[in-house]
């Protein structure tokens, strides 16, 4: 019966470390470049944002704060997507 017992417990707890391996493993990606959200390339001056298409040749004025272009074109992306989302 200890047996028994031992191999249900062991066998639950592998379950358990499975499912806890595979929340982790879906959290943090796989680094494809599909899953990017932004690209900072410093020789040609550039910064992507992925999500959006949207590219500025401005790194170091972003790099610097100035983040004013790139956050609207977020939130104009936002807004389409929500009234997109809304009509359908």
């Amino acid at each position: 019966m200890r047996t028994l017992r031992a191999r249900i417990v062991e066998a639950e707890r592998e379950k358990q470390e499975a499912e806890i391996a595979q929340s982790r493993r879906n959290q943090v990606g796989t680094g494809d470049r599909s899953e990017k959200i932004r690209t900072y390339n410093f020789p040609q001056n550039r910064v992507t944002d992925h999500r959006i298409g949207l590219t500025l040749h401005k790194l170091e004025q972003v790099l610097a704060g100035n983040l004013d272009e790139l956050v609207e074109a977020l939130r104009a992306n936002q807004t389409t997507v929500r009234q997109s989302a809304e009509s359908s």
